[in-house]
Protein backbone atom coordinates (compact mmCIF):
# COMPACT_ATOMS: atom_id res chain seq x y z
CA UNK A 1 0.00 0.00 0.00
CA UNK A 2 2.80 2.81 0.60
CA UNK A 3 4.51 1.80 -2.74
CA UNK A 4 1.08 2.59 -4.28
CA UNK A 5 0.46 5.67 -1.79
CA UNK A 6 4.08 6.66 -3.09
CA UNK A 7 3.23 6.28 -6.53
CA UNK A 8 0.17 8.37 -6.78
CA UNK A 9 2.04 11.48 -4.71
CA UNK A 10 4.37 10.68 -7.67
CA UNK A 11 2.45 10.51 -11.11
CA UNK A 12 -0.15 13.20 -9.72
CA UNK A 13 -0.07 16.13 -12.23
CA UNK A 14 -2.13 19.07 -13.21
CA UNK A 15 -4.63 18.63 -15.97
CA UNK A 16 -5.88 22.01 -18.00
CA UNK A 17 -9.62 21.34 -19.77
CA UNK A 18 -9.70 25.06 -21.63
CA UNK A 19 -12.30 26.88 -23.12
CA UNK A 20 -12.34 27.54 -26.63
CA UNK A 21 -14.46 27.70 -29.84
CA UNK A 22 -16.48 24.75 -30.64
CA UNK A 23 -15.02 22.50 -33.48
CA UNK A 24 -15.87 19.79 -35.76
CA UNK A 25 -18.84 17.64 -34.50
CA UNK A 26 -18.93 13.89 -35.42
CA UNK A 27 -21.87 12.08 -34.45
CA UNK A 28 -21.06 8.63 -36.19
CA UNK A 29 -18.49 6.61 -34.21
CA UNK A 30 -17.30 5.17 -37.77
CA UNK A 31 -16.20 8.53 -38.99
CA UNK A 32 -14.79 9.50 -36.05
CA UNK A 33 -11.44 8.60 -36.86
CA UNK A 34 -8.41 6.39 -34.77
CA UNK A 35 -8.53 8.79 -31.66
CA UNK A 36 -12.15 8.45 -30.98
CA UNK A 37 -11.25 4.37 -30.94
CA UNK A 38 -8.64 5.40 -28.46
CA UNK A 39 -10.49 7.51 -25.81
CA UNK A 40 -12.81 5.69 -23.51
CA UNK A 41 -12.62 3.86 -20.40
CA UNK A 42 -10.09 1.02 -18.75
CA UNK A 43 -10.24 -1.29 -15.97
CA UNK A 44 -7.08 -3.33 -14.78
CA UNK A 45 -4.58 -3.49 -12.16
CA UNK A 46 -1.14 -1.36 -10.67
CA UNK A 47 0.86 -4.41 -9.63
CA UNK A 48 -2.47 -6.36 -7.55
CA UNK A 49 -4.22 -3.06 -6.58
CA UNK A 50 -7.48 -2.39 -9.19
CA UNK A 51 -7.78 0.75 -10.90
CA UNK A 52 -9.70 2.28 -13.35
CA UNK A 53 -8.55 4.70 -16.35
CA UNK A 54 -10.45 7.43 -18.63
CA UNK A 55 -8.47 8.20 -21.33
CA UNK A 56 -9.79 11.94 -23.16
CA UNK A 57 -8.90 12.60 -26.86
CA UNK A 58 -7.83 16.14 -27.36
CA UNK A 59 -7.53 15.84 -30.90
CA UNK A 60 -4.57 15.58 -33.67
CA UNK A 61 -3.39 12.43 -32.03
CA UNK A 62 -3.32 13.94 -28.12
CA UNK A 63 -4.84 12.92 -25.00
CA UNK A 64 -5.11 13.92 -21.16
CA UNK A 65 -6.10 10.52 -18.95
CA UNK A 66 -7.00 10.40 -15.79
CA UNK A 67 -6.06 7.39 -12.98
CA UNK A 68 -8.67 6.01 -10.34
CA UNK A 69 -7.80 3.45 -7.74
CA UNK A 70 -10.36 1.11 -6.78
CA UNK A 71 -11.97 1.41 -10.39
CA UNK A 72 -14.31 3.61 -12.11
CA UNK A 73 -16.02 6.71 -11.21
CA UNK A 74 -19.88 4.41 -9.49
CA UNK A 75 -17.98 1.52 -10.38
CA UNK A 76 -15.28 0.83 -7.45
CA UNK A 77 -13.34 4.42 -7.24
CA UNK A 78 -12.57 5.20 -3.90
CA UNK A 79 -12.69 9.20 -4.61
CA UNK A 80 -8.57 9.40 -3.50
CA UNK A 81 -7.07 12.02 -5.85
CA UNK A 82 -7.08 10.98 -9.52
CA UNK A 83 -3.29 11.01 -11.23
CA UNK A 84 -3.28 12.76 -14.29
CA UNK A 85 -1.42 11.60 -17.66
CA UNK A 86 -0.49 12.94 -20.94
CA UNK A 87 -0.71 10.61 -23.98
CA UNK A 88 0.05 11.26 -27.65
CA UNK A 89 -0.41 8.82 -30.72
CA UNK A 90 2.93 8.94 -32.77
CA UNK A 91 3.16 6.21 -35.59
CA UNK A 92 -0.27 4.37 -34.56
CA UNK A 93 0.65 3.53 -31.19
CA UNK A 94 -0.99 5.46 -28.15
CA UNK A 95 2.03 6.33 -25.62
CA UNK A 96 0.94 7.51 -21.87
CA UNK A 97 3.35 8.79 -19.99
CA UNK A 98 3.73 10.66 -16.37
CA UNK A 99 6.37 11.07 -13.75
CA UNK A 100 7.54 6.86 -13.10
CA UNK A 101 4.76 6.37 -15.28
CA UNK A 102 5.06 4.55 -18.68
CA UNK A 103 2.20 2.47 -21.16
CA UNK A 104 0.82 2.33 -24.56
CA UNK A 105 -2.16 1.60 -25.30
CA UNK A 106 -2.96 -1.35 -28.67
CA UNK A 107 -6.37 -3.18 -29.77
CA UNK A 108 -7.96 -1.56 -26.57
CA UNK A 109 -5.16 -2.98 -24.31
CA UNK A 110 -3.10 -0.82 -21.67
CA UNK A 111 0.45 -2.53 -20.94
CA UNK A 112 3.18 -0.62 -18.94
CA UNK A 113 4.29 0.03 -15.91
CA UNK A 114 4.35 2.52 -12.55
CA UNK A 115 7.40 2.83 -10.87
CA UNK A 116 8.08 -0.75 -9.99
CA UNK A 117 4.70 -2.08 -10.57
CA UNK A 118 3.44 -3.52 -13.50
CA UNK A 119 0.23 -2.17 -15.08
CA UNK A 120 -2.20 -3.72 -17.45
CA UNK A 121 -5.83 -2.69 -18.27
CA UNK A 122 -8.62 -3.62 -21.00
CA UNK A 123 -11.14 -1.08 -22.58
CA UNK A 124 -14.81 -1.60 -21.10
CA UNK A 125 -17.89 -0.51 -22.72
CA UNK A 126 -20.36 0.64 -19.57
CA UNK A 127 -23.94 1.58 -20.35
CA UNK A 128 -26.51 3.00 -17.85
CA UNK A 129 -28.56 0.54 -16.19
CA UNK A 130 -32.08 2.69 -17.08
CA UNK A 131 -30.88 2.59 -20.58
CA UNK A 132 -34.25 2.10 -22.61
CA UNK A 133 -36.27 2.47 -19.62
CA UNK A 134 -39.84 1.54 -20.25
CA UNK A 135 -43.01 4.01 -19.34
CA UNK A 136 -45.29 3.00 -16.76
CA UNK A 137 -48.50 3.39 -17.91
CA UNK A 138 -49.57 6.41 -15.93
CA UNK A 139 -46.53 8.44 -18.04
CA UNK A 140 -46.53 10.77 -20.71
CA UNK A 141 -44.87 9.84 -23.43
CA UNK A 142 -42.82 13.35 -24.55
CA UNK A 143 -41.01 11.88 -27.57
CA UNK A 144 -41.28 7.78 -28.54
CA UNK A 145 -38.63 8.57 -31.74
CA UNK A 146 -42.28 8.93 -33.69
CA UNK A 147 -43.29 12.56 -33.82
CA UNK A 148 -42.56 15.92 -31.49
CA UNK A 149 -46.49 16.58 -31.55
CA UNK A 150 -45.65 17.12 -27.50
CA UNK A 151 -43.14 19.88 -28.29
CA UNK A 152 -43.66 23.69 -29.14
CA UNK A 153 -40.33 23.68 -30.80
CA UNK A 154 -37.98 20.42 -31.50
CA UNK A 155 -36.73 18.95 -34.84
CA UNK A 156 -36.67 15.15 -35.66
CA UNK A 157 -33.23 14.10 -36.56
CA UNK A 158 -33.31 11.35 -39.11
CA UNK A 159 -30.30 9.42 -38.55
CA UNK A 160 -31.51 6.35 -40.88
CA UNK A 161 -33.40 3.63 -38.79
CA UNK A 162 -33.65 5.78 -35.90
CA UNK A 163 -35.13 9.80 -35.37
CA UNK A 164 -33.86 11.72 -32.41
CA UNK A 165 -35.20 14.81 -31.01
CA UNK A 166 -32.77 17.70 -32.03
CA UNK A 167 -32.66 21.13 -29.64
CA UNK A 168 -34.04 23.66 -29.01
CA UNK A 169 -36.89 21.88 -27.73
CA UNK A 170 -39.56 23.03 -25.20
CA UNK A 171 -42.68 21.02 -23.91
CA UNK A 172 -46.20 22.06 -24.80
CA UNK A 173 -47.05 21.24 -21.33
CA UNK A 174 -46.53 22.75 -17.97
CA UNK A 175 -45.46 20.33 -14.72
CA UNK A 176 -45.08 20.62 -11.41
CA UNK A 177 -44.14 17.56 -9.44
CA UNK A 178 -42.88 14.19 -10.94
CA UNK A 179 -40.68 11.74 -12.17
CA UNK A 180 -38.53 12.05 -15.41
CA UNK A 181 -36.79 9.79 -17.76
CA UNK A 182 -34.59 11.12 -20.51
CA UNK A 183 -31.87 9.80 -22.83
CA UNK A 184 -29.26 12.03 -24.63
CA UNK A 185 -26.08 11.96 -26.44
CA UNK A 186 -23.64 14.01 -26.80
CA UNK A 187 -21.25 14.39 -29.87
CA UNK A 188 -17.60 13.37 -30.27
CA UNK A 189 -15.87 17.38 -30.38
CA UNK A 190 -11.99 16.17 -29.64
CA UNK A 191 -10.72 19.81 -30.68
CA UNK A 192 -12.96 21.57 -28.57
CA UNK A 193 -12.91 22.61 -24.58
CA UNK A 194 -15.01 23.15 -22.00
CA UNK A 195 -18.57 24.65 -23.13
CA UNK A 196 -17.72 24.13 -26.28
CA UNK A 197 -17.57 20.25 -26.39
CA UNK A 198 -21.21 19.17 -26.68
CA UNK A 199 -23.18 21.88 -24.84
CA UNK A 200 -27.07 21.51 -24.06
CA UNK A 201 -29.02 21.45 -20.94
CA UNK A 202 -32.03 19.66 -19.02
CA UNK A 203 -34.18 22.54 -17.59
CA UNK A 204 -36.57 21.85 -15.03
CA UNK A 205 -39.73 23.91 -14.70
CA UNK A 206 -38.24 25.77 -17.67
CA UNK A 207 -35.92 27.65 -15.17
CA UNK A 208 -33.51 25.01 -13.73
CA UNK A 209 -30.63 24.02 -15.36
CA UNK A 210 -28.83 20.47 -14.90
CA UNK A 211 -26.30 20.24 -17.23
CA UNK A 212 -25.53 18.05 -20.51
CA UNK A 213 -22.32 18.33 -21.87
CA UNK A 214 -19.47 16.22 -22.85
CA UNK A 215 -17.34 16.62 -19.26
CA UNK A 216 -16.07 12.69 -19.78
CA UNK A 217 -12.81 12.65 -17.38
CA UNK A 218 -13.60 16.21 -16.04
CA UNK A 219 -13.60 17.54 -12.37
CA UNK A 220 -17.18 17.47 -12.36
CA UNK A 221 -17.97 21.58 -11.56
CA UNK A 222 -21.43 22.78 -11.32
CA UNK A 223 -20.79 23.84 -14.89
CA UNK A 224 -19.96 20.31 -15.79
CA UNK A 225 -22.04 17.42 -17.17
CA UNK A 226 -24.34 16.41 -14.36
CA UNK A 227 -23.95 20.03 -12.36
CA UNK A 228 -27.00 22.27 -11.55
CA UNK A 229 -25.93 25.65 -13.86
CA UNK A 230 -23.96 27.93 -10.81
CA UNK A 231 -25.94 26.18 -7.62
CA UNK A 232 -24.51 22.80 -7.17
CA UNK A 233 -21.64 20.24 -8.47
CA UNK A 234 -22.54 16.57 -8.68
CA UNK A 235 -21.64 14.03 -6.20
CA UNK A 236 -19.94 12.18 -8.50
CA UNK A 237 -19.02 13.01 -12.27
CA UNK A 238 -20.99 10.04 -14.37
CA UNK A 239 -20.20 11.06 -17.50
CA UNK A 240 -19.76 8.56 -19.89
CA UNK A 241 -17.35 9.23 -23.08
CA UNK A 242 -19.34 10.68 -25.93
CA UNK A 243 -21.52 9.55 -27.89
CA UNK A 244 -22.30 7.06 -25.58
CA UNK A 245 -25.95 7.14 -24.93
CA UNK A 246 -26.53 8.80 -20.93
CA UNK A 247 -29.50 9.37 -18.54
CA UNK A 248 -31.10 11.29 -16.59
CA UNK A 249 -33.40 10.45 -13.90
CA UNK A 250 -35.48 13.01 -11.76
CA UNK A 251 -37.63 13.00 -8.81
CA UNK A 252 -38.87 16.35 -8.53
CA UNK A 253 -41.16 18.36 -6.05
CA UNK A 254 -41.93 22.29 -6.93
CA UNK A 255 -41.64 25.13 -4.43
CA UNK A 256 -44.12 26.01 -2.17
CA UNK A 257 -46.03 29.17 -2.10
CA UNK A 258 -48.52 30.40 0.48
CA UNK A 259 -51.98 32.31 0.09
CA UNK A 260 -50.13 35.87 -0.48
CA UNK A 261 -47.90 34.09 -3.27
CA UNK A 262 -45.27 33.98 -0.98
CA UNK A 263 -42.28 31.17 -1.27
CA UNK A 264 -42.66 29.23 1.78
CA UNK A 265 -39.74 26.20 0.17
CA UNK A 266 -37.51 25.98 -2.68
CA UNK A 267 -37.87 22.92 -5.59
CA UNK A 268 -35.87 19.57 -4.49
CA UNK A 269 -34.42 17.46 -6.92
CA UNK A 270 -32.69 14.14 -6.72
CA UNK A 271 -31.14 13.33 -9.78
CA UNK A 272 -29.33 10.15 -10.84
CA UNK A 273 -27.17 10.11 -14.37
CA UNK A 274 -26.12 7.18 -15.80
CA UNK A 275 -27.78 5.37 -12.64
CA UNK A 276 -25.77 7.05 -9.91
CA UNK A 277 -27.54 9.36 -7.95
CA UNK A 278 -25.82 12.85 -8.22
CA UNK A 279 -27.77 15.10 -6.63
CA UNK A 280 -29.64 13.46 -3.38
CA UNK A 281 -33.10 15.38 -2.47
CA UNK A 282 -31.18 18.64 -3.37
CA UNK A 283 -32.89 21.57 -2.43
CA UNK A 284 -32.89 24.51 -5.13
CA UNK A 285 -32.83 28.37 -4.17
CA UNK A 286 -33.32 30.17 -7.10
CA UNK A 287 -33.56 29.48 -10.98
CA UNK A 288 -30.40 29.39 -12.64
CA UNK A 289 -29.75 31.44 -15.77
CA UNK A 290 -30.35 30.47 -19.53
CA UNK A 291 -34.50 29.31 -19.06
CA UNK A 292 -37.67 30.62 -20.22
CA UNK A 293 -38.76 31.93 -16.48
CA UNK A 294 -37.97 32.45 -13.32
CA UNK A 295 -41.19 32.80 -11.22
CA UNK A 296 -40.53 28.97 -9.92
CA UNK A 297 -43.97 28.55 -10.64
CA UNK A 298 -44.85 24.79 -12.90
CA UNK A 299 -43.15 25.09 -16.61
CA UNK A 300 -42.09 23.18 -19.71
CA UNK A 301 -39.01 20.73 -20.02
CA UNK A 302 -36.46 22.42 -21.85
CA UNK A 303 -33.56 21.57 -23.76
CA UNK A 304 -31.02 24.17 -24.96
CA UNK A 305 -29.37 24.68 -28.03
CA UNK A 306 -26.04 25.65 -27.32
CA UNK A 307 -24.90 25.54 -31.04
CA UNK A 308 -23.89 21.74 -30.49
CA UNK A 309 -25.96 18.58 -32.34
CA UNK A 310 -26.36 17.18 -29.24
CA UNK A 311 -30.25 14.96 -29.34
CA UNK A 312 -32.35 13.25 -27.12
CA UNK A 313 -34.38 9.73 -27.18
CA UNK A 314 -37.08 8.12 -25.48
CA UNK A 315 -38.53 11.04 -22.81
CA UNK A 316 -41.32 10.31 -20.37
CA UNK A 317 -42.90 11.77 -17.41
CA UNK A 318 -44.73 11.07 -14.22
CA UNK A 319 -47.06 13.61 -13.02
CA UNK A 320 -47.65 13.33 -9.49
Amino acid sequence: MRIISALFAAIVMSATFAFGAGGEAFTDPAEAGPDFVVQGEYVGAIGDKKFGLQVIALGDGKFDAVVLMGGLPGAGWDKSEKASLKGETVDGVTKLTGENWSGQIADGVLKGSAGLASVSAKKVERKSPTLGAKPPASATALFDGSNIDAWEKGKLVDEGEHKYLGVEARTKERFENFTLHLEFRTPYMPTSRGQGRGNSGMYLLDQYECQVLDSFGLEGKDNDCGGIYSISKPDLNMCLPPLSWQTYDVEFTAPKFDSDGKRTAGGVATIRLNGVIIHDKRELPKPTPGGGRNDEKPGALFLQNHGNPVVYRNLWIVKK
